[in-house]
């Protein structure tokens, strides 16, 4: 997209202004979301308007940029949520002015796509591609998102149903959700359903507050109110809301880990993030409840993941688990190997189908084999038209033998380890189409992890029976 070029050029500019690219994003976030505000007709009051701000310059600009943001921070409801703690970073004129041009010669709106996600996220590559650390945090590849939505089908129509994504960072899953019913739908709702669908239906929480504020701005910009709360998923006790589909990506990696939390709810103590998440999800889901869950493969084959799914697939059905290609999170985190996990809650699991879109299939790469739509379109019709993984399934629906059946009882016998592949993956022995070399290292340094976990949780054991 051109324009991240020309938002990133210009980011480099305000380092001098002392800057960095993170609040670079925050400010142009703020000034995106207003001229769109303003192009859509969506009601901002009068003094906080992208017109208020565009005819000012000088002094007076950012006197009154930084007046704007502490007045919108002081509404009620969704918008005061979207500018929570909102201060202005900006302390020359000259270069908030520049900004607001280049917003201004845009008409936003009229581009088909998420464009300050688009934004966002093209700003946060450059970071990555650049070194810095913590952008992949934020994002799941759109087309893997969407092809989780087709085969889930969140349907909120005729009934109180509720979606939440747990770890929703920009809001991807809860956004999808709602573009997968606007086309199903054609954009028309029965009154009713419109006006519970759009105040009490998309629930998510984050960590962080920047992603966080885009997640509700983006679906604000869409007509819908979520309730997005801010705060830690999986150390914080979980409140008494249960939803009937969670869609949700994990944040990956160790970072933060270091003791399990303390919660009642949770059967299995871990140190392992998603580990707990899945453990949460499980207990937040409503009675029929369904989720699709990534997860890497450490999650399939540590001995912790072991015991945590013996206790899942006693509480769900883990009908479905989906192998992601290599390089699956290119450019954010290009090492980790990953799968989906599709389950729903009330009954045993007795059977695990698997499709493997990892054996044999050429990594993903941004420019050269970009992830799209179609690298999902198989395992789409392998899963069928139920959601609930209940349609008929047969292993010659997959011609290369990726879609593969595994009875409960084959799964006691691998110890409830579910890194589970039958293919052999020619890939892996041609030496010319070897992965890169950081690849490698980042496979063995997930795997090593596994064990490093359970060596950590083993030496915290003999430290605690010193002490007593």
């Amino acid at each position: 997209m051109d324009i991240v070029n020309k938002l990133w050029g210009f980011c480099n500019i305000l380092k001098h202004d002392g800057i960095d690219y993170g609040d670079y994003i925050e400010q142009l976030t703020y000034l995106l979301f207003l001229k769109m505000a303003d192009e859509r007709g969506i009601d901002i009051p009068s003094d906080c308007s992208w017109e208020s701000i565009k005819n000012k310059s000088g002094q007076d600009l950012l006197d009154h940029y930084s007046d704007v943001l502490k007045n919108l921070r002081k509404e009620k409801g969704i918008l005061g949520d979207i500018f929570t703690d909102a201060t202005s970073r900006f302390t020359q004129a000259v270069n908030l002015k520049k900004l607001i041009n280049m917003v201004d010669e845009e008409d936003w709106s009229a581009l088909d796509v998420d464009v300050k996600g688009a934004a966002f996220e093209g700003l946060l590559e450059k970071s990555a591609s650049e070194g810095k650390k913590g952008a992949g945090q934020y994002f799941t590849p759109r087309p893997l998102i969407q092809a989780i939505v087709k085969v889930m089908q969140p349907d909120p129509r005729g009934k109180e149903y509720t979606i939440c994504d747990p770890a929703c960072g920009t809001g991807g899953f809860l956004m999808v959700a709602y573009e997968w019913l606007m086309e199903i739908t054609k954009g028309v709702l029965d009154r009713e359903d419109a006006k519970r669908i759009k105040s009490s239906t998309y629930y998510g929480q984050d960590l962080v507050p920047r992603p966080r504020r885009l997640a509700l701005m983006n679906m604000f910009l869409h007509g819908v109110e979520p309730q997005i709360k801010l705060g830690d998923t999986i150390y914080e006790p979980a409140d008494s809301k249960r939803f009937d589909c969670i869609l949700s990506n994990p944040p990956f990696g160790t970072k933060g880990v270091g003791s399990a939390p303390n919660r009642d709810d949770f059967t299995v103590e871990t140190t392992s993030k998603q580990l707990n998440f899945l453990q949460h999800i499980v207990n937040v889901l409503k009675p029929n409840g369904r989720a699709a869950i990534v997860l890497p493969d450490g999650c399939l084959f540590g001995d912790d993941a072991a015991d945590v799914f013996k206790i899942v697939m006693q509480d769900c059905n883990v009908h479905t688990i989906l192998r992601l290609p290599r390089g699956t999170f290119t450019p954010y985190s290009q090492g980790v190997k990953a799968n989906v996990v599709f389950l729903q809650k009330g009954k045993p699991t007795e059977n695990t189908w698997i499709y493997d879109n990892r054996s044999n299939v050429p990594g993903i790469t941004k420019k050269d084999r970009p992830l799209t739509i179609g690298h999902f379109t198989e395992f789409m019709a392998c899963y069928g038209k139920d959601p609930n993984g209940q349609s008929p399934r047969t292993e010659k629906t997959s011609e290369e033998n990726r879609w593969k059946k595994f009875n409960i009882n084959d799964i006691k016998e691998r110890n409830y380890k579910l890194d589970i592949s039958w293919l052999k993956d020619d890939s892996l022995e041609d030496v010319d189409d070897l992965p890169e070399p950081n690849e490698l290292i980042e496979d063995a340094i997930a795997e090593l992890s596994v064990i490093t976990d359970g060596l950590s949780e083993i030496l915290a054991l003999v430290d605690n029976g010193e002490e007593e």
